[in-house]
């Protein structure tokens, strides 16, 4: 993520532990990844890997990094967790860059939009619910 620009971060505060966050971060994202591996709306973009993200980085119920490329950009979605006495806080921050004209087009329709902001939440109200169960 070094070459990659800070876009924002998102968090969650669960009353669960980590490991019970964690097991539900996996599986949403298992289930995501198998979810959009033969996707339109991936082929279409060109995106690398087809599912759109692959998992580059994982410290077990600490981080967990996804990475991908399509034509109009390249990111990462960085989940990280955080412990506390009675919670885990779960971070979502994304790195992007958006080269070209296309790319600040792309940028201006996914980003500037709000659509980043409401996948994001929503992903984040995903793993939420499952770790509540």
């Amino acid at each position: 993520m070094d070459d990659l620009p800070f876009v924002d971060e998102h968090h969650t505060a669960i009353d669960a532990p980590a490991d019970v966050v964690w097991q539900a971060l996996r599986a949403y994202v298992d289930k995501m990844l198998a979810a959009n591996s033969a996707g339109l709306f991936a082929r279409l973009l060109g995106a690398q890997p087809s599912a759109g993200f692959a998992v580059s980085e994982e410290v077990p119920e600490e981080r967990l990094v996804l990475t991908g490329r399509h034509r109009f950009s390249r990111y990462a979605l960085v989940f990280e967790l955080t412990r506390s006495e009675t919670q885990t806080v779960l971070k979502a921050l994304t790195y992007a860059v958006f080269p070209g004209a296309h790319g600040r087009a792309y940028r201006l329709l996914v980003i500037s939009s709000r659509l980043h902001v409401l996948a994001t939440r929503r992903m984040l109200s995903s793993v939420e619910r499952r770790a509540l169960g």
